[in-house]
């Protein structure tokens, strides 16, 4: 398996730090608003590989942190008028409601920075001793000019360096490269906990250096987020990172481009800005809009239309339709060799795709190679080569999650009756109110299909 390191700026092949296992830490929200689709994007990469670590047979530790006390955070509160707390726990429930509609693997742990400060404190102390932090008008800042390392991640010329002068702003751009903020010294009106150093709240950076090394160690396997994080975040916690420990921080760093909508960035003006639920609110369906984030490389940039989100959907319905078919497969029958051969082959092809930089539209490609070769023999299929198909699906899911748990799983009780009535109005050949139910039940995401087995029904 290899993948491109933005540390390195190369393709390398992965080595894990302790055999079988990964640790993987990946940034989460700053829960100051609603998230939005390139938000979205990025954590369903992140999904993408995590499934993929745990298909190839590693056991993967993952991470994922919740900022809930920085800049954006304290503002928005500061314009509602009402506590911090009120305004991150509404998005935090967002966020993992989109989490759950968009079939991602839930992480081990969410640590919130509120509730890790004494863990960023010590991480700070540990600083102030060793020579790499400095306080000034009640803050403590990192000192870049200590660290010979800073800007490798980023790619940032040592000249650009502005060495002595300090930022307290948690982002800035890459031209702003100074000392930046590891704790704040209390300020009116905004949260604020004690310290040996002075009372205050953390800086951005160290929440998640010291948040990761709380659960991963101070040395793991892979850290992921979105190119925006690449500067100043991620560089910052490198440096402050390795200079607390004394050790290579993360092996691994993995980033997601951006989403842009019709080609251009989003944004509220424009009326391009797309939350999950505004998709949802349009009538579209959470797995095709997970289907159109995982299926353009994650190095490369996602132009998000409407017109696309309809073709991620008939493709995703092209899969749902060949395992619905594959499922009421009733002809008994000994498995064929030579389809069999074919399943395995779809298979490592599958698998050689993603282990190549995660080379999903090329892991795509093979399945979909596979449904073609199958669909006009489906008639001839025995139950033997129908089990064998589908469990090379559930395998390919596995990595990819685009379908449901069990679309052929029980329904609620009321649409059961509707469709024993729409039977019972068939028999008394009333196929006005026949059609009329089923048209109810398509309504609701439910197709009916009259097969000489019976009728069969399947989600949309």
């Amino acid at each position: 398996m290899r993948f491109y390191n933005t540390l390195t700026r190369r393709l390398e092949e992965f080595r894990e730090i302790e055999k079988g296992k990964v640790g993987l830490y990946t940034c989460g929200p700053t829960v100051y608003d609603f998230p939005h689709i390139g938000n979205n994007r990025a954590y369903v990469f992140e999904d993408l590989v995590k499934r993929f670590l745990i298909h190839s047979g590693y056991a993967v530790r993952h991470v994922m942190n919740i900022t809930d006390i920085d800049d954006k955070t304290i503002r928005k509160a500061s314009e509602l008028g009402v506590p911090l707390s009120a305004v991150t726990q509404k998005f935090i429930d967002a966020f993992h409601a989109d989490l759950r509609a968009l079939n991602v693997l839930p992480a081990d742990v969410y640590p919130r920075a509120t509730e890790h400060i004494p863990e960023m404190v010590g991480l700070i102390s540990q600083l102030l001793e060793k020579g790499f932090a400095y306080e000034k008008d009640g803050s403590v800042y990192f000192s870049i000019g200590r660290f010979p390392n800073y800007g490798r991640l980023a790619n940032v010329e040592p000249e650009s360096l502005k060495l002595g002068a300090a930022v307290s702003a948690d982002e800035y751009e890459k031209e702003a490269v100074q000392d930046f903020a590891l704790w704040k010294g209390k300020k009116p009106g905004e949260p604020s906990w004690p310290a040996p150093f002075g009372e205050g709240r953390p800086g951005w950076h160290i929440e998640c250096s010291a948040m990761s090394m709380k659960y991963l160690g101070p040395h793991f396997d892979i850290h992921m987020g979105g190119v925006d994080n690449i500067f100043p975040h991620h560089e910052n916690e490198i440096a402050q990172s390795e200079c607390a420990n004394g050790v290579a921080f993360v092996n691994f760093w993995l980033h997601c481009q951006h989403l842009i909508i019709d080609g251009q960035k989003m944004s509220k003006s424009l009326g391009n800005f797309y939350t999950l639920s505004d998709l949802l609110g349009k009538g579209h369906a959470p797995m095709a809009v997970r289907y159109l984030l995982i299926a353009t490389h994650y190095r490369k940039l996602l132009n998000f239309t409407l017109e696309g989100l309809e073709m991620a959907a008939q493709a995703l319905s092209r899969v749902k339709n060949f395992v619905f078919s594959l499922k009421n497969v009733g002809t008994e029958g000994e498995a064929d060799a030579e389809l069999a051969a074919a399943v395995q082959a779809s298979l490592a092809a599958f698998q050689k795709n993603m282990a190549d930089d995660f080379n999903v539209s090329g892991a795509l490609g093979e399945m979909f190679d596979l449904i073609g070769k199958v669909n006009p023999r489906l008639n001839a299929l025995s139950r033997a080569d129908a089990a064998n198909l589908l469990g090379y699906v559930e395998r390919v899911n596995s990595v990819l999650g685009i379908l449901e748990p069990d679309d052929q799983g029980p329904l609620d009780a009321e649409i059961e009756a509707r469709i024993a009535l729409r039977e019972k109005a068939r028999r008394e050949k009333d196929y006005a109110r026949a059609d009329e139910i089923r048209a109810e039940l398509k309504a609701q995401g439910i197709v009916l299909l009259d097969t000489p087995a019976g009728v069969k029904w399947k989600k949309e």
